[in-house]
């Protein structure tokens, strides 16, 4: 029985020495990269695998939930991609904690990544909104702006409100580099005021749940705005101006025509006292007499 065990032993040495002296070992460590719940119903998560080791390399993830022991495997290789898992509604709980591993193996050895925690609640990456279109809208009177609306991820639930979504707006001109950048909140419309008439807009939207993270951008929208958009305000802008200026001119040479008839308009002269039976003369004849006398007597002292 011993002679047995050693024999096996030597053989598993030999042929690890052989692989060994081939450049052969066991595989790299993997890392898993993301877990991501597109509507908080079902999940995946990514790994990237290590070096192989120069041998054919079997990857499996298994998990087990926080307060359990019972180890499982992943129900979907297939769905997500290549390196992937998919959890299907079935599989998926939340405000459940999750431990993922996954586990690289080859003819030499195993081994495994570190552990990763999810919780699906928290990871909630939703799809790009849907159906983004745009309008150039013209009231009369009103200042001409872009109107655009869109609906939500077609697999998320917001009707029941077992998701709620805000939204935010990015738009530019074609050749601008940066863009402009509007929060929506919960309303799936908008509208911008400023615009640049002549000018190619290009808009996307995207959005993101209570907990979790913003999707990607949609694809990009485009509308032409006309040259004229913003030509009736201009023409009344450019009419009041000139108006004023006229205005402003004939004050101007009005003062300087009649600049003293206005003064005198303005701040008439104040009229001399008008009291019935008073000489001024007399008045002037006694003030005299009285300062020829005040003079004899400064003389005298």
């Amino acid at each position: 029985m011993k002679e047995s065990v050693a024999s096996t032993i030597f053989v598993l040495l030999l042929f690890l020495d052989t692989g060994l002296l081939n450049g052969q070992s066991p595989p790299g460590k993997p890392e898993i990269v993301k877990c991501r719940s597109p509507e908080k119903e079902t999940f995946s998560c990514w790994w990237k695998p290590g070096e192989n080791g120069g041998l054919p390399t079997k990857y499996t993830l298994t998990y087990h939930k926080e307060g359990e022991t019972l180890t499982h495997e992943c129900p979907d290789y297939i769905t997500s991609g290549p390196d992937s898992c998919y959890f299907n509604k079935k599989h998926t709980s939340i405000w459940t904690m999750y431990i993922i591993t996954v586990n690289a193996t080859n003819q030499i050895g195993s081994t495994s990544s570190d552990p990763r925690y999810v919780d699906v609640t928290y990871i909630v990456e939703p799809d790009p909104p849907v159906n983004l279109t745009l309008e150039l809208k013209q009231p009369e009177d009103k200042k001409p702006y872009l109107w655009m609306k869109w609906f939500p991820p077609t697999l998320v639930d917001v009707r029941s409100g077992w998701l709620t979504l805000q939204y935010e707006i990015r738009l530019k001109p074609e050749k601008a580099t940066e863009w402009e950048t509007h929060f929506a909140g919960q309303q799936t419309q908008f509208k911008v005021l400023s615009l640049y008439p002549g000018q190619k807009y290009l808009v996307q939207v995207r959005c993101k749940p209570d907990h979790g993270f913003w999707s990607e951008w949609s694809p990009e929208s485009s509308i032409q705005i006309p040259n004229d958009v913003t030509m009736k305000d201009t023409i009344v802008w450019i009419f009041v101006a000139v108006l004023s200026a006229v205005i402003c001119l004939i004050m101007v040479v009005a003062v300087a025509l009649k600049g003293h008839s206005m003064v005198t308009c303005i701040l008439p002269p104040v009229p001399g006292p008008k009291i019935k039976g008073f000489d001024t003369h007399l008045l002037e004849k006694r003030l005299e007499d009285i300062s020829q006398i005040k003079h004899h007597v400064d003389v005298c002292w």
